[in-house]
């Protein structure tokens, strides 16, 4: 490993933490449709949280639960996010649809069997931007875990022109993570009706976060 990498690597972790945090505590923050995942932990139920992988850099606060895995990239940048997400007590499962995939989605699967729920972004590492691929359907279906899909928006922030249009939050503004409704695999629609419904109810969550900003006077970035 360069000097460079090793310096990244040991630097940027934990001033992303610090940064990741100040974020959170200098906006006005509002949870809405939580009822579900609680609904589920009280019921000792474990779940798979999706979201888009656009909202990341706050994502961390989104998950007010028991204990939970993330699937992370096997990128340089997956592992900065790895070493990052230490900083908040979470571990993370490594690999992506295009690197590491199976090996990845097994871990996954076999988490599937732990008391441990799962969080992953459907559209990473690469796009189609808010598109939901099979990973998701694939392992609800394998597993039987309600599928809860989360949603984060802001009033301050600016896009970097990256494939996924990356939302980097900025202080003093107001920030809503939304939650939907659980969602199970049902055999007598399929894969791909269930993707389908899937990918509604992601789109139906960030509205919902979207309008509650809406419904306080200002526009989500």
């Amino acid at each position: 490993m360069k000097v460079k990498d090793r310096l990244l690597l040991t630097l940027v972790p934990p001033i992303a933490s610090v940064l990741i945090r100040i974020l959170y505590f200098l906006n006005r923050i509002e949870y809405i449709g939580e009822e579900y995942p609680r609904a589920c932990w009280q019921r000792e139920e474990q779940i798979i949280l999706p979201y888009w992988h656009e909202q990341t850099m706050l994502m961390v606060f989104a998950y007010r639960g028991p204990k939970a895995n993330v699937l992370i990239s096997e990128s340089k940048d997956g592992e900065l996010l790895t070493r990052t997400m230490r900083f908040f007590n979470i571990q993370a499962v490594r690999g992506s649809s295009s690197r590491g995939g199976r090996a990845a989605f097994r871990s996954l699967v076999a988490l599937g069997k732990e008391q441990v729920d799962i969080v992953l972004t459907p559209d990473g590492p690469r796009g189609p931007r808010r598109k939901m691929k099979d990973g998701v359907v694939q392992l609800a279906r394998l597993t039987g875990r309600a599928v809860i899909p989360m949603a984060f928006s802001c009033s301050r922030g600016f896009r970097f022109s990256s494939w996924d249009r990356f939302l980097f939050p900025l202080p003093f503004g107001r920030a809503v993570y939304a939650f939907g409704a659980p969602l199970y695999f049902n055999k007598e629609e399929g894969v791909e009706g269930f993707r389908c419904r899937l990918q509604e109810a992601m789109e139906e969550v960030q509205q919902k976060s979207q309008s509650c900003l809406e419904g306080s006077g200002v526009s989500a970035v």
